[in-house]
């Protein structure tokens, strides 16, 4: 048995940091040292009973995890002393949907936080078939990396679903926690990129990037966003890829009256409101639309090789916080009391 020191849910709105004991790896599992785990959307939503657990509570949350293999059993043995990422989704690779390469949908897929014990904790024991070896020499902590298990591979896949190449326009709706790295991987792909959100301070943080529109929708309302576009991009609309990532029936409804003729859109945030629109305008304007959930493991390499050239920038968006201080952040980000636009990573006080 392991002795861990874990941020425990132990009811909606309970959360508290504690001793856990967790079962030696098996044959096919990991246990891993937690360098950090990233506190996202989700987390909240579980937090607070907005969304139920796969797991009935007691549960350790967090699927946004960075850290060492200590123990590995044959036959990944191999991966024993190595820095990881554990993907967020990781799929049995043995259903239908995963033989199909559908393998982010799997209906036996294995999220930690959710469906076992995650990563707001100083160990975690997770299936070993997937994990992302971290290669030597890098220029970042490895607690700064967790985010890569989500924030950057959601938007990651959401690209390559959309079929994004270089030339295209990409209008990216919403540019919060991964929306923030949807517009730094686009231009990474050579895509022209408009940015659309609400908060100027969540526009004004992507100037060091290659944005060339930045909306406020609090100003201009979907059509003149539009037309703008239209007017200035040189793109037809048969290339532009139109990302919701803001998770809200405002944006939804902003995304679906951008489309144009032969346009492509995919929502990637998630709302329990529903939008005002007119489906029909898929038939009218020969257009296409899609989900993408989470991340297939196969695209980590490429979307982690991004963030370690510096395609794509991670460090100015994370802040380090001890996972001792996980009961008052939850607290406060429920609550909407924190103004932080960082990613919180919660690191363990001893490995």
């Amino acid at each position: 048995m392991i002795r861990a020191e874990a941020a425990l849910l132990r009811e909606p709105g309970r959360l508290e940091v504690a001793e856990l004991q967790l079962a030696d790896p098996l044959s096919g599992e990991a246990l891993i040292g937690v360098a950090g785990c990233g506190l996202c959307h989700t987390d909240i939503s579980f937090y607070s009973g907005a969304v139920r657990t796969r797991r009935p509570l007691p549960l350790v949350l967090g699927h946004e995890i960075a850290g060492v293999v200590l123990d590995a059993p044959p036959p990944f043995a191999h991966l024993t002393g190595r820095e990881v990422i554990v993907p967020a989704v990781i799929p049995c690779d043995a259903c239908d949907l995963c033989r199909e390469g559908r393998d982010n949908a799997c209906a036996a897929q294995i999220m930690p936080g959710n469906h076992v014990h995650g990563g707001f904790a100083s160990h975690v024991v997770v299936p070993a078939r997937h994990l992302v070896v971290v290669p030597d020499h890098h220029e970042y902590w490895l607690a700064e990396l967790a985010v890569v298990a989500d924030a950057v591979t959601t938007p990651y896949q959401a690209l390559k679903r959309a079929g994004v190449e270089r030339g295209d326009l990409v209008i990216v709706i919403g540019v919060g926690g991964i929306g923030l790295y949807a517009v730094q991987i686009a231009a990474a792909l050579g895509a022209s990129v408009a940015a659309i959100d609400v908060a100027r301070v969540k526009l004004d943080r992507l100037e060091p990037f290659a944005v060339r529109w930045r909306f406020n929708a609090r100003e201009q309302d979907a059509g003149a966003i539009k037309k703008t576009l239209v007017a200035e991009s040189g793109v037809t609309t048969a290339r532009w890829r139109i990302l919701e990532m803001s998770g809200t029936a405002a944006g939804q409804e902003c995304a679906w009256s951008l489309l144009g003729p032969a346009s492509t859109l995919g929502v990637i945030g998630f709302t329990m409101d529903k939008p005002n629109i007119r489906l029909s305008n898929l038939m009218a304007l020969d257009a296409s639309a899609f989900g993408s959930w989470g991340c297939s493991p196969r695209h980590y390499p490429a979307a982690l090789d991004l963030v370690l050239t510096g395609k794509v920038n991670v460090k100015p968006f994370v802040e380090l916080r001890p996972l001792t201080d996980a009961p008052e952040l939850f607290a406060a980000l429920t609550e909407g009391h924190d103004g932080h636009h960082a990613r919180f990573v919660l690191v363990p006080s001893h490995p």
